[in-house]
């Protein structure tokens, strides 16, 4: 392992993050415009075009290629944390059985840790990662990516859903249930995980909640 991937805590065979181009944040609200390149869609829009088609995304063709897999390759290496590609190219690496596909540069995990090592603060990553390892049967690892967004006391309820079913998928009911709860707190409607949980005898409904002041102290106060 070089000494810069060392640094970069990327496994051994994962390359480098660094490059003549970029990386560059896929999420808008978290990109830093540079000299020529200072708006994210223009950015991500020439990327796209130029590799990440919807062919690719399908998994139909190649852009520049006969396969998919290096236009795939080419977007996770300009934007590591391409939630999208990143779906695709775990996708193809299922759809094939190869851990990693064919024109692609490494491995879906590197491809997982190279994005999770560039932006740690990404939610998306280890959850879409958490659902290729549970495609793979490797649950327990699957759960320990799961519980590394749980870690951050996520509040969307989206995301709290998804940690619900993700959860499920690995069945760690107990915390399914836990994150099941907290995204019906939200208003969320969560019938599916729900459905699921009572299919498997799962499902409890959340204990009441107690109120703040109890009656008999209301009552004195009254008085």
């Amino acid at each position: 392992m070089s000494s810069l991937a060392s640094a970069q805590g990327l496994p051994a065979g994962c390359g480098s993050l660094s490059q003549s181009w970029g990386p560059f944040d896929y999420r808008p609200e978290r990109y830093i415009p540079e000299p020529i390149y200072r708006s994210h869609a223009a950015l991500l829009a020439i990327v796209e075009h130029a590799h990440f088609t919807p062919e690719v995304e399908n998994l139909i063709r190649g852009k520049t290629g006969t396969l998919p897999g290096g236009d795939l390759s080419y977007t996770l290496g300009v934007f590591p944390n391409h939630h999208r590609a990143l779906i695709a190219i775990s996708t193809l690496a299922l759809k094939l059985k190869s851990p990693q596909p064919p024109e692609t540069r490494f491995s879906v995990d590197c491809y997982f840790h190279r994005a999770m090592a560039f932006r740690p603060d990404d939610p998306m990553v280890r959850m879409v990662y958490a659902n290729y390892l549970i495609q793979l049967g490797e649950k327990s690892s699957a759960e320990q990516q799961i519980d590394a967004v749980a870690a951050t006391s996520p509040e969307g309820a989206f995301t709290l859903r998804n940690l619900a079913l993700l959860y499920f998928d690995a069945r760690s009911y107990d915390k399914s249930l836990q994150f099941a709860h907290k995204a019906a707190a939200t208003g969320l409607n969560i019938d599916l995980i729900k459905s699921k949980l009572q299919q498997a005898g799962q499902w409890k409904e959340a204990p009441a909640v107690a109120a703040d002041t109890p009656a008999s102290e209301a009552s004195g106060a009254a008085h």
